[in-house]
């Protein structure tokens, strides 16, 4: 007890020193009315316009009495100043959970004295933020459907759509994902096979397995009480704002059914298993973070093990959502939750899956191929300056499964929500193998996925971030688990980046020296405790002494929690190996230790050797080695990023990572078979030695540029001979309005904070060579030397200098048509005539070539129409090996005279508060730890160490972008946030807290390395086996 209540006063103070850096942007959702309202403040009978938030607070404490806190400080007991009478609501939570401690409260705030209320309630000493209670929301839209018609604006946190293939009732043709490339309606011809003898679930019933005495908590549309296929339904618990239990829609059934149906035709997994049913989608397939805070508050206080969650969406930055489900895995419950249906698009896993201490599942079909749908990895939490983690961790079966009914009977659906409670059934089962007096001691979130991922097979074919570990295999994880002793491990548990296609995109192309490190993200599962550490430095130990050519660096968690960290491993060849050609091998090893467990005198540890094996070639030519800017890129969440493609209708955001390993993958390996290298630059362009590359590749990029970028890039194009590709997006100022929308939920614009490309920001960085880009939204097709090509969305140039090479095609001008509410073009309402416009510019400076495209969506593999791979090989010969194709370079395209249309180029927007989401705009530059060890922690390669912040025209706050998708919490720097904390913990009650509750954790960090904090770092390149004991 004393260790939990240790755990609960650090816990805040962890929190924020752990990864996530920024801030999450809860989206707009449509509008609902969880639980009751009692006034607190004021009479009246008009009710003025009014939003729910979610106040979090440092403690555990009945829900009356944070009340009666509240309403002492906000009436001006403790708040500095009070706030208005009848300013505010009391949220009442009439549900289970209302029995038990919370740490959160529900206010309904007016719009009125938002900012003066928010303020006063943050002010106060228990409380530790404030959050916009965010609506959640799920369609279940067919394929036909989501492809013919706009979808709105993304309200709340997205969720995986509920499954519908097969089911008689609705008609449906299966589950639909957020992707236009989601059309997988066809069925299986073959016979279909009840999905638990696939799995060989009958070994297991037949030892006598079969879920007993397992509580299993499946999160959905809920259950109803007779249903004849389920013998152990023993709660089921409604946490909307309906007044039924039961299941309407029939998607909670059938997830119930996979998991523990008993029907002949249909059986579950673990028949046995305790179903705790809950409600927490109402029958228009909506809920709120409340109902998600309160119910997993009871799934900890009633002592859960196993917890499905058939949802996720892309916002990883939901605090009050992730931190949540943190605290429920350090509460020893298992959670498993299906990766998304996104597929086949990279870059597109869901949360909560993607987290480490969750299982998340992929989907493959009967062929076992990846299932389209099936969203892919890697993880981008970690971008700019870090790389992401392999995820799924398991693929279970997917498509054409056969589950429960609403009332009798059996149907097939398909998707990752119904794989994830294949795997869900099969932890069912597993958990009951290890006797009930010892699962406690022995099961834990880490365990279990140890268990899986390595019991599983993989398969042949898909890569690491398509299938994880592999597909799921029940008789080997039973067989790891019925002998279980706790242990750490590392995951990947084998890294061959000699093997391809399963160790893409590594296996794709060797280290040499001059590189950029080479990272990759490992994770730590500590199956000996909810909280370890990592004892001492890792050690990197080459089998012969020409590893000694590698250099290893490490950055790691400083406290792993719950259950799991990571390990980075940073790889990088000498200098003097630049002639090197070979395998490189040897061992890392580091030993994890946790606190002694109840009854033991001494900390538990475990050593894990990763091996370790990577293929070295001599340094590659300049010409044929590209650098790609990763670090001006911003993506959704934390922002409202526009996508590219305006003419794309069931997506508005740019969340998939702009990454080579994620929607820009067939670039990448488009780029490696024409022989070119091509690495990642995470930090600043003053990180980077120009004289080592041919290239600078720039696509698709939305952020600011620091002065000593700018002056730099210009004396390394000029003076060192580098060339830069620049494939830019549209930005129209009147076109982001018309994409503005206002949230009836948080009573707050919802606006982009730039268009498809940050325009203002790349004119200011090709301003040194005379060119600059327009506000145009061009669309169409045109044709160059007989390649086709289509233009989506793309800008235009509007200065070139003399002598340079300009190319101009006639396209429509869509800046000034009709757009829908969400900046959809109405292609039916734009057959003006077309216009000649420049769109492709090629040129010398210096010694040095710059070619700059208007257009980037033809390299995007999300919403591609065409690719312009073609036209990327030409201006790469040009820009790195100057080749001049003579169809770039025609007589008719070049420039006698400089363009310069006479007209404002494109401005910033003063009604966007840009330093939010910028890793530039009031920062430091400073060179992160994806950069050459020599300069970590600089500021770059001849930068003086004077340098400042980069700063832009004061933000002016307007009353229509007021709290503009920013999520309400203090503003204070971090070291403020620590100390104010220090100054505020006390210790709960220990009557607070029974013995099957653990509210709080510790919870795992980034390493603080050379003065400076930074997204994750997690990596590794190479033949990597783990032995851990």
């Amino acid at each position: 007890m004393e260790k939990r209540l240790a755990y609960a006063a650090l816990l805040p103070l962890l929190l924020l020193a752990f990864r996530i850096l920024p801030l999450p942007l809860p989206l707009p959702l449509p509008s609902g009315s969880p639980n009751r309202s009692s006034r607190v403040g004021g009479e009246g009978e008009e009710t003025p316009p009014a939003s729910r938030h979610v106040v979090r607070f440092l403690e555990y404490r009945r829900a009356e009495e944070h009340r009666e806190y509240l309403d002492a400080g906000l009436r001006g007991g403790a708040a500095a100043a009070p706030a208005p009478a009848a300013a505010w609501r009391w949220v009442e939570r009439r549900n289970p959970a209302a029995t038990f401690p919370t740490d959160f409260a529900v206010l309904e705030i007016r719009d009125a004295h938002r900012e003066a209320v928010v303020a006063a309630v943050r002010a106060l000493g228990r409380v530790r933020d404030v959050h916009a209670d965010a609506t959640y929301s799920r369609s279940p839209l067919s394929a036909a459907a989501a492809a013919d018609r706009p979808r709105p604006p993304r309200r709340g946190k997205l969720f995986t759509a509920m499954s519908f293939e097969g089911e008689e009732e609705s008609g449906g043709e299966g589950e639909v994902g957020n992707s236009s490339s989601a059309t997988w309606g066809r069925r299986l011809l073959l016979q279909k096979s009840q999905v638990t003898s696939l799995f060989g679930a009958e070994r297991l019933w037949g030892r006598g397995f079969t879920g007993k005495k397992v509580k299993m908590a499946i999160f959905d549309t809920g259950i109803r009480a007779d249903h004849p296929h389920f013998r152990n339904i023993k709660e089921r618990t409604n946490w909307t704002n309906e007044d039924t239990l039961n299941d309407n829609l029939g998607h909670g059934t059938f997830v119930a059914g996979v998991i523990a149906g008993q029907d002949a035709e249909c059986p579950g997994f673990a028949p046995d298993t305790e179903i705790y049913a809950f409600r927490v989608f109402t029958d228009a397939q909506i809920s709120y973070t409340s109902w998600f805070l309160d119910a997993f508050n009871y799934a900890i206080a009633t002592g859960m093990d196993v917890l499905n969650l058939s949802i996720g969406g892309p916002d990883y930055l939901d605090l009050p959502f992730v931190e949540k489900v943190w605290e429920l895995t350090a509460n020893n419950i298992i959670m498993v939750s299906a990766i998304g249906n996104d597929g086949p698009l990279y870059g597109t896993l869901n949360n909560p899956a993607d987290q480490s201490d969750v299982i998340g599942v992929g989907g493959i079909d009967y062929n076992n191929h990846i299932a389209s749908f099936s969203s892919r990895g890697m993880t981008t939490w970690e971008l700019p300056h870090g790389y992401g983690r392999v995820k799924p961790d398991v693929v279970a079966y997917s498509r054409d499964i056969i589950g429960s009914k609403i009332s009798t009977g059996c149907k097939t659906l398909s998707g990752t929500s119904v794989a994830s409670p294949v795997v869900a059934g099969v932890v069912c089962l597993l958990v009951s193998v290890i006797p009930e007096d010892k699962r406690k001691l022995i099961l834990n979130p880490a365990a279990m996925k140890q268990a899986l991922v390595e019991g599983a097979s993989k398969l042949s074919g898909p890569n690491m971030y398509e299938q994880g570990a592999g597909k799921l295999d029940l008789w080997q994880s039973y067989e790891i688990l019925k002998n279980y002793q706790p242990r750490a491990s590392i995951f990947p548990t084998m890294l061959d980046f000699t093997d391809c296609p399963y160790f893409w995109p590594f296996c794709r192309q060797p280290m040499y020296a001059g590189a950029m490190p080479v990272i990759f993200n490992a994770t730590i599962l500590n199956g000996m405790g909810v909280i370890g550490y990592v004892k001492d430095q890792p050690l990197w130990q080459p089998s012969e002494d020409i590893g000694n050519l590698l250099s290893v660096h490490f950055t790691y968690s400083d406290v792993i929690w719950p259950w799991t960290g990571y390990l980075a491993l940073h790889l990088q060849v000498k200098d003097e190996g630049s002639q090197f050609s070979g395998i490189i091998s040897g061992n890392v090893t580091l030993t994890i230790y946790t606190p002694a467990a109840h009854g033991e005198s001494s900390p538990r540890s475990s050593t894990c050797v990763l091996r370790l094996k990577i293929k070295v070639v001599p340094t590659p030519v300049r010409s044929k080695r590209i650098l790609w800017d990763q670090y001006h890129n911003i993506k959704y969440p934390s922002g409202y990023v526009p996508r590219d493609s305006l003419n794309v209708h069931n997506d508005i955001l740019d969340w998939h990572g702009d990454h080579l390993h994620t929607n820009f993958h067939i670039l990448f390996n488009m780029l490696r078979d024409a022989g070119y290298y091509i690495e990642t630059l995470g930090s600043p362009l003053t990180c980077f030695d120009a004289s080592n590359y041919g290239t600078l590749l720039m696509v698709d990029l939305e952020d600011e540029y620091f002065d000593e970028e700018i002056q730099k890039l210009r004396d390394d194009v000029i003076h060192k001979g580098l060339g830069i590709a620049v494939f830019a997006e549209w930005y129209h100022v009147d076109t982001m309005v018309k994409m503005t929308f206002f949230d009836e939920n948080t009573r707050s614009w919802w606006t982009p904070i730039t268009g498809g490309a940050n325009i203002p920001a790349i004119n200011e960085l090709l301003a040194p060579f005379g060119i600059a880009l327009g506000d145009k939204i061009l669309t169409g097709d045109f044709s160059i030397n007989g390649e086709q090509t289509h233009y989506a969305s793309g800008t235009d140039i509007v200065q070139f200098p003399a002598g340079g090479f300009l190319h101009s095609f006639e396209l429509q001008e869509n800046s000034k048509t009709v757009q829908d509410h969400i900046g959809t073009l109405d292609t039916e309402s734009t057959q003006g005539k077309s216009k000649l416009s420049s769109i492709l510019g090629v040129m010398e400076a210096g010694e040095g070539r710059i070619a700059i495209y208007g257009d980037s969506n033809c390299l995007d593999s999300s919403h591609m129409v065409t690719n312009c791979y073609w036209l990327l090989r030409k201006i790469l010969e040009f820009t790195g090996n100057r080749v001049k194709d003579p169809v770039l370079f025609s007589e008719a395209a070049q420039l006698k005279f400089p363009v310069f249309e006479n007209i404002h180029q494109p401005s910033r927007r003063m009604d966007v508060n840009f330093s939010t989401y910028s890793t530039v705009v009031g920062k430091e530059l400073i060179c992160h730890q994806d950069s050459r060890f020599e300069v970590w922690g600089t500021k770059g390669y001849g930068v003086q160490p004077t340098g400042t912040s980069r700063k832009l025209p004061e933000y002016q706050m307007h009353e229509s972008s007021s709290s503009p998708n920013v999520t309400i919490q203090t503003t204070d720097s971090r070291q403020d946030k620590v100390e104010r904390l220090q100054r505020n913990l006390s210790t709960p009650d220990a009557a607070k807290f029974d013995d099957k509750r653990d509210y709080f954790g510790f919870i795992g960090h980034e390493e603080v390395d050379i003065g400076m904090l930074m997204a994750s770092q997690w990596m590794v390149p190479c033949f990597a086996a783990t032995a851990c004991q």
